[in-house]
């Protein structure tokens, strides 16, 4: 699967998934620190394409809001 670029909104009241133009608007529960909302968005992503957790990786972005995932199948 190609390569997706994602906007992570930590401390938000649910976690959900919505498109935004190019990319998706990913919302976590998690605060922005000590990588925890990386693994909430990491559980989310994989609900919402129906893959392992494992499936999905951060190529880029890490410590950034905006980051690009991968999607292996």
């Amino acid at each position: 699967m190609p390569l997706i670029n994602i906007k992570v909104i930590p401390n938000a009241r649910k976690n959900t998934v919505t498109p935004e133009g190019d990319r998706l608007k990913v919302h976590v529960q998690a605060p922005a620190n000590d990588g925890k909302a990386n693994e909430v968005v990491l559980q989310v992503l994989a609900r919402h394409f129906s893959v392992k957790k494992n499936q999905v990786l951060i190529r880029r972005g890490e410590k950034s809001r905006n980051k690009v995932v991968e999607i292996l199948s």
